[in-house]
C-alpha cells in the first residue's frame, strides 16, 4: 500500500504534505464545448488563473540537479525483486545532509572535494518495524547513494578519502575485494552483517550500505557486485548537467508546477521537499510494493510529478492515462481511508477521508484527486471545506493553465 500522511516528497504523491493555506486570488477562464464553466466552481480565496514561475535557479542550481538525480538511482526492487518495500529517497544538498548517509568523519572530505549535490536512496525485503525508523536486523536492506563532484579526478580521490576515513572508525574494520569490481572500495567488520563500499565513476562516486541477516563476507560481497551491476546501469542512462550550466536550470520548464494549486505563489523557489519537479523513479522509492507502483505507473503512461507546498499534478502520456492513476493511488491508499464524496461538478474528482483505523496525528482527514486530460491534481486537508475548495480550485486551475 501507500502511506497516506503529513511526510514529504520522500513519500509518494499520494502521500504528500498537505498545508493548510489561505491566500487570494480570482476566478478566470472560459468556458471550452463539452467541458463545466470553472467560473462557476466554488474556488475559495486560491488562485486559479494561467501563470509561469519566472526564472533559473541561480544559486538553487545544485538542488535542482539533485531533483534531477532522482532518476540516477536505481530503484530497489531493480537490485533483488525481494527488496520490494521501498525506504524513501532523499536529495543531499550539502555535506552536512549527506552524512545522514555516510559516517559522521566523511564531512570534511565532502568539504575539500567540493561535494556539488548527492541523492540517496533506501529499500528492503520487509518494512520497518511500526514505529521504528530502521530495519529488522533480519532484514536484507540497501542504501544506495550517488554523490556528484566536480570531476572525475575529484571524485576518485573522494571516493578513497572516503573509504579511509569511513574504515578508520573501527580497528576492527577489515577490507575487502570484489572481483566483480576490483576498483571498489569496501570493508566489513568481521561478526557484523553488514558491509560499506564506494565506487568512482565518472564525476560521481557511488556509496553503498548492504545489510544482511548473516555476518557472511562472501555473501555480502555479492550484494554489492550485485547493486553495482544494477547502479552503473541507472548511472549510464542519467545525463549529468554540466556545472557551469547547473546555475541556468529552469525552475520550471514544462508549466507543471505552474499547475499545482497553492494559496501563494509568491516567494516559491526550488526546494526537494516543497517545490520540485520528480521523475518516475522517486515516486517508486518510498512505495510498500515497488514492483506494484512500477505497474501502475508503465500502465497509466506517467512522465513526472510536481510538488508545491503539499499539493500535486502528476502528467501522463495521454488523458486515458489519468484515471488510471487516479483509481491505482485510490486502491494503494490502504485500509485507514473509506471514499469520501467527491465535490459536486468536478469531473471524475474522487476523494478519502480518514477512517478509525486511520492516524490524525500522522494522516490527513481529507484527500481527493482530481483528473483533467493528461493531469492528476492531489490535494488534501483536515478542513472539509478548504479540501472541497482545493479539489475545485486545482481543477479549474488546470482547465486554465492548458
Amino acid at each position: 500500500m501507500v502511506r497516506i500522511s503529513r511526510a514529504g516528497t520522500v513519500t509518494a504523491v499520494v502521500a504528500l504534505v498537505a498545508a493548510a493555506l489561505s491566500g487570494c486570488g480570482s476566478l478566470a477562464g472560459t468556458a471550452v464545448p463539452g467541458e463545466i464553466d470553472v467560473r462557476t466552481l466554488a474556488v475559495g480565496d486560491f488562485p486559479v488563473e494561467k501563470f509561469s514561475y519566472p526564472g533559473d535557479a541561480g544559486d538553487y542550481g545544485p538542488i535542482l540537479e539533485g531533483i534531477r538525480m532522482s532518476e540516477s538511482v536505481v530503484t530497489s526492487d531493480q537490485i533483488d525483486p525481494a527488496l520490494k518495500y521501498g525506504r524513501g529517497s532523499k536529495v543531499l544538498p550539502d555535506p552536512a545532509t549527506a552524512i545522514d548517509f555516510l559516517a559522521n568523519v566523511s564531512e570534511p572530505v565532502l568539504k575539500n572535494r567540493k561535494l556539488v549535490v548527492g541523492y540517496a536512496v533506501s529499500g528492503a525485503d520487509r518494512d520497518d518495524p511500526e514505529g521504528q525508523t530502521r530495519p529488522e536486523s533480519g532484514a536484507t536492506a540497501i542504501t544506495v547513494v550517488a554523490l556528484r563532484f566536480p570531476d572525475t579526478t575529484a571524485a576518485t580521490k573522494a571516493a578513497k578519502e572516503l573509504e579511509d576515513a569511513d574504515i578508520n572508525v573501527s580497528r576492527d574494520n577489515r577490507r575487502l575485494k570484489s572481483d566483480e569490481y576490483p576498483d571498489a572500495l569496501v570493508h566489513w567488520r568481521p561478526g557484523i552483517a553488514n558491509i560499506g563500499a564506494f565506487l568512482a565513476h565518472d564525476e560521481f562516486v557511488i556509496s553503498l550500505f548492504v545489510q544482511r541477516p548473516k555476518a557472511d563476507s562472501s555473501d555480502l560481497v555479492s550484494w554489492v557486485d550485485k547493486t553495482l551491476t544494477a547502479q552503473l546501469a541507472q548511472l549510464g542512462r542519467f545525463r549529468p548537467t554540466p556545472i557551469a550550466d547547473i546555475a541556468d536550470l529552469p525552475v520550471d520548464p514544462e508549466n507543471m508546477l505552474s499547475r499545482v494549486v497553492v494559496a501563494d505563489r509568491k516567494g516559491q523557489v526550488p526546494d526537494p521537499d516543497k517545490f520540485a519537479v520528480y521523475g518516475r523513479n522517486h515516486l517508486i522509492d518510498s512505495a510498500d510494493d515497488q514492483p506494484t507502483r512500477a505497474r501502475l505507473l508503465d500502465e497509466s503512461g506517467f512522465e513526472s510529478a510536481a510538488y508545491a507546498d503539499g499539493s500535486s499534478v502528476a502528467r501522463v502520456r495521454d488523458p486515458a492515462g489519468a484515471p488510471i492513476l487516479v483509481d491505482g493511488f485510490i486502491e494503494s491508499a490502504g485500509e485507514a481511508y473509506d471514499p469520501y464524496p467527491a465535490v459536486a461538478g468536478v469531473p471524475g474528482a474522487k476523494c478519502l477521508r480518514l477512517n478509525d483505523e486511520g492516524d490524525p496525528q500522522h494522516q490527513y482527514r481529507f484527500r481527493c484527486f482530481v483528473p483533467y486530460k493528461r493531469y492528476v491534481g492531489v490535494v488534501s486537508s483536515d478542513n472539509e471545506t478548504e479540501v472541497e475548495q482545493k479539489t475545485a480550485a486545482q481543477y479549474a486551475l488546470l482547465a486554465n493553465s492548458l
